[in-house]
């Protein structure tokens, strides 16, 4: 019998199977599908630039956002020119603990997501932002 941990995943799984797939669902095409790619890997790359940086992950994490697979809020800009991030950072536990930030981070990272072009800024916070939680 599976663990109670599984089970939803295994309910899932058996909901998946059991439903056919529509024959004209919209599929998304190759150039939508790479840009979304190409936004994951830059937002990935930014943040641990981010961590690197600021002393690793011991004394430093990223606002929430730059956890989400496109950005979110800390997706300023994606054009030529690249993927533009501006995000905040503290201590371990800052925005779950409501504490201000004590870092701002402004990363441009190539188009393609694969090198950061620059780190435009990265230093004490320029304004103070709304505490929004955590993960």
């Amino acid at each position: 019998m599976p663990s109670t941990r599984l089970r939803p995943l295994l309910g899932c799984l058996a909901l998946l199977l059991a439903t056919p797939l529509a024959p004209n669902a919209p599929v998304l095409s190759q150039t939508t599908q790479e840009l979304a790619f190409q936004r994951g890997r830059a937002v990935n790359l930014a943040r641990m630039r981010a961590e690197v940086i600021n002393g690793g992950l011991g004394v430093y994490r990223p606002a929430a956002c730059m956890y989400e697979r496109s950005g979110g809020d800390c997706l300023v800009r994606s054009d030529a020119e690249g993927h533009l991030f501006r995000f905040y950072g503290g201590g371990p536990g800052w925005a779950q603990l409501g504490q201000p930030p004590t870092v701002e981070s402004e990363i441009l990272v190539s188009p393609d997501g694969r090198t950061v072009v620059s780190v435009l800024y990265n230093g004490p916070p320029r304004s103070q932002p709304q505490v929004q939680p955590g993960l």
